[in-house]
């Protein structure tokens, strides 16, 4: 789950993370009063959408007086933001952050994430601040300094004291950018982050180590420890199909193809997307249903699928082993019933009751393409697609 970034420096500040002075506002006249409220002399209007590369998008502007916060205010709220995050189609800004203005000496990078290769956490850093992560690896890879953190002892002073020299913060900041570091670290853990990012981090012309952005991303499976957390879930930054599909606990991600998946377990739904993709399909979403599928279940799946105007066939690919045949025939004949299916539909089943689940599907009287095995399946959804 995600966050906007006001949200994130109100958890990090909890945990003794310096961030600026900011308010959120909804409509242009919050932005002023906000704006007046702060006092600063120079006021940062910035969009809030859950995307980085706000900035680059126009949706990050620094006012000198309130006319110009009503100005930039009125110009960013409503407007589609298009980054490299976002995709081509953008995302609309609901609300702002009004944050006092401060006096950056240097940028950093600094971000805590759950290494897979390793199985722990990492705290890396660099002082290619300001600039995305992504674009430093790839051209400047030893600028990005790792610590790699043993569970057991959690992160310690020393290292979070290494990391501040090799990015070069400067020697009398080095305790605060410690005690930041730290923080950081414990906040991620405590509230079970996959993703914590601090981009940039500053040091100030007043001495200050402070984080100018944040964007902290959570772990979906922990959430019922952290019902804080859950409650700034921001249902308008997210895919109405994925919050239908959480609602029966269906593993939905929307994509931009036009033939629908509906498979059990989540290797068999990756391994039918590359299978779509190589005889020449485009799959329109991810939709794992799970081990435990009932007939409602599959019939809600349907549903999800098809509010997809850009679903053109459906492949349904389901391997039986705790997931029974007869089930998913059930469910899939009596979607296509209740939704009235007119497009081509190809179902494979293998596994627990295929034969009777095939007798199901074959004996319901709908037009349904029966396949042999997945490949046979994906071309023949490819073909009555195309």
């Amino acid at each position: 789950m995600n966050i906007h970034e006001y949200q994130g420096k109100e958890v990090l500040k909890q945990y003794g993370v310096t961030v600026p002075n900011g308010k959120v506002a909804y409509t242009v006249e919050e932005a002023v009063e906000a704006a007046e409220s702060l006092g600063s002399q120079v006021t940062v209007v910035k969009a809030q959408i859950h995307a980085g590369g706000r900035g680059k998008a126009g949706g990050v502007k620094v006012a000198k007086n309130s006319d110009e916060v009503r100005a930039y205010a009125s110009e960013i709220l409503g407007k589609v933001l298009v980054t490299h995050q976002t995709g081509p189609e953008g995302k609309e800004v609901k609300r702002l952050l009004i944050e006092e203005g401060c006096d950056i000496r240097k940028e950093y990078y600094v971000g805590v994430v759950v290494d897979r290769g390793t199985g722990r956490v990492v705290m890396m850093a660099s002082e290619e601040g300001g600039t995305e992560i992504e674009e430093v690896a790839a051209a400047t890879p030893e600028k990005i300094f790792k610590e790699v953190i043993d569970p057991a002892v959690g992160f310690q002073v020393f290292q979070a004291r290494r990391l501040a020299y090799a990015i070069n913060i400067p020697g009398e900041l080095v305790n605060k950018a410690v005690k930041f570091m730290l923080a950081l670290y414990e906040a991620f853990v405590d509230k079970d982050c996959s993703i914590a990012e601090i981009n940039p981090l500053v040091v100030t012309g007043d001495g200050n180590v402070m984080a100018l952005d944040a964007k902290l991303n959570f772990d979906s499976n922990a959430l019922y420890r952290h019902k804080d957390i859950q409650a700034l879930r921001d249902l308008d930054e997210e895919d109405e199909k994925e919050i239908e599909a959480s609602k029966f606990d269906l593993s939905y991600i929307a994509l931009d193809g036009n033939i629908g998946c509906m498979v059990n377990g989540a290797g068999l739904a990756m391994a039918t997307m590359d299978i779509i993709k190589y005889y020449g399909g485009d799959p329109a979403n991810f939709l794992d249903v799970g081990g435990g599928a009932t007939t409602e279940k599959v019939t809600e799946a349907f549903k999800i699928i098809l509010s997809d105007a850009k679903v053109e066939g459906i492949f349904v690919n389901i391997f039986g082993g705790i997931m029974r045949c007869d089930v998913i025939a059930d469910g899939v004949v009596e979607a296509a019933r209740q939704l009235g299916l007119t497009k081509p539909l190809v179902v494979r089943l293998e596994g627990t009751n295929v034969e009777l689940g095939k007798k199901i599907l074959s004996e319901s009287g709908l037009n349904i393409v029966a396949a042999d095995s997945m490949a046979d399946g994906a071309q023949k959804i490819v073909a009555l697609v195309k």
